[in-house]
């Protein structure tokens, strides 16, 4: 059934106006710079600006600075400060909509008032980006990165990802987890108070780095394996090991993450269309001019004709069963927006937010669960990792970290 079809539940936009929303992932950053994107002057022409935001009532949003490991090899740092700067820039030249925020209560505080202000967080996705550095790693965590995906789909310094896994001689995956550095990281992270993300890292690094952790880690964008099986989703294992570990899964919304169905059309469209299809990739890595955009957008309504995108309750499902299985304190939303091609029907930017809450009510979760499932399981999270950062640079032991509520 397409819940976004189904008739609203009373009072449902009164819940999802009075939440804290939060999305841990958006990948606006880049077309702040490649760009000059401006959410202001140029709204419409993604799936997040200044109006789609409001419209959403969206309290905080992590925007992720994602370094193409081959467009920018051989400066990643350089590439990812420019991204970090372009973020601070327009929250400066935007003061009354968008604030620079490094904290839990950063993010209350832009909340509060009568003017409500967007809080603006960083993370920095894939360690490549600090390009074997720990002296890095702290310079963005000063200019405001607030979690870091240990890898992208490349594996790096710090660990195997789950984009480029080989098989060994027995033909099994050959996944070598986090490196020695990898771990150095993860400590790092822990003392400075920085989120360990564990989205795109291979199984044996997800435990690697939940077992290493001293404070939660959280999946920024992440789907369920159950019911889409694609090694980017976390297994069910994966999410009990999240939950119990105190950490919060956030919902990815890309197509190629939430339908096996819609996975299997897309493989025999490109088999179908394969010039089509590698210039579609080709224009999508590549450098965006209104040009460029204009030949993308011919060929993905090409392949939308051919490959329907998925209802939204396949999203859905994928809330309700890592819901179900690592509880209702442990999932949140990491949407992916504008770092994707697809997004389920009903779902074209970050205004549609409140059908998710909708679409979950509906389904029968309450205002307190939707309450946790917007915001608050990731804020949990957020303050546990400034209190055990607190906790490890106070000289305390850090195997014996503080009781954190909810982990």
């Amino acid at each position: 059934m397409d819940t976004h079809k189904i008739h609203p539940v009373p009072n449902v936009r009164a819940i999802h106006n009075t939440a804290i929303v939060i999305d841990t992932h958006a990948d606006t950053a880049g077309r702040f710079v490649d760009e000059s994107f401006d959410p202001e002057k140029d709204a419409g022409k993604g799936h997040w600006d200044f109006a789609k935001a409001r419209a959403c009532n969206l309290g905080a949003e992590f925007f992720a600075i994602c370094v193409d490991p081959v467009r920018y090899k051989g400066h990643f740092t350089r590439r990812a400060l420019d991204m970090i700067d372009s973020v601070h820039e327009i929250a400066q030249n935007h003061p009354n909509d968008l604030v620079m925020a490094y904290s839990v209560r950063d993010i209350l505080l832009a909340r509060s008032g009568p003017h409500k202000r967007i809080a603006a967080l960083i993370g920095i996705e894939g360690g490549h980006a600090i390009e074997g550095s720990i002296r890095v790693l702290r310079n963005f965590y000063r200019l405001g990165a607030r979690y870091m995906t240990l890898t992208w789909m490349n594996s790096n310094e710090l660990g195997q990802s789950s984009g480029d896994l080989k098989l060994d001689q027995d033909g099994k995956p050959d996944d070598r987890g986090l490196s020695d550095f990898g771990r150095e990281v993860v400590r790092e992270m822990n003392r400075l108070g920085m989120m360990v993300d564990v989205s795109h890292v291979s199984d044996r690094s997800f435990f690697d780095a939940v077992t290493l952790s001293h404070a939660p880690v959280i999946a920024s964008h992440s789907g369920s394996r159950a019911i889409t099986n694609h090694p980017r989703n976390l297994t069910d294992d994966m999410l009990i090991a999240l939950a119990r570990n105190g950490g919060v899964a956030q919902v990815n919304f890309n197509c190629g993450f939430i339908s096996d169905e819609f996975i299997a059309k897309s493989k025999a469209f490109e088999e179908a269309h394969p010039a089509e299809s590698k210039r579609a990739i080709k224009l999508w890595h590549g450098p965006k001019t209104p040009r460029s955009r204009a030949e993308l957008k011919k060929l993905m309504a090409m392949k939308e004709a051919e490959v329907p995108r998925p209802p939204l309750s396949a999203l859905i499902d994928h809330f309700e069963h890592m819901i179900e299985v690592a509880g209702v304190n442990h999932v949140g939303i990491g949407s992916d927006f504008d770092g994707v091609e697809c997004l389920p029907q009903g779902i074209d930017g970050v205004q549609d937010l409140p059908k998710i809450t909708a679409a979950l009510a509906w389904r029968g979760y309450s205002t307190a669960d939707l309450y946790q499932i917007l915001g608050r399981n990731v804020l949990r999270v957020f303050g546990a990792v400034e209190q055990i950062s607190r906790h490890i640079q106070s000289g305390q032991d850090p195997d014996r970290r503080p009781e954190v509520a909810g982990s």
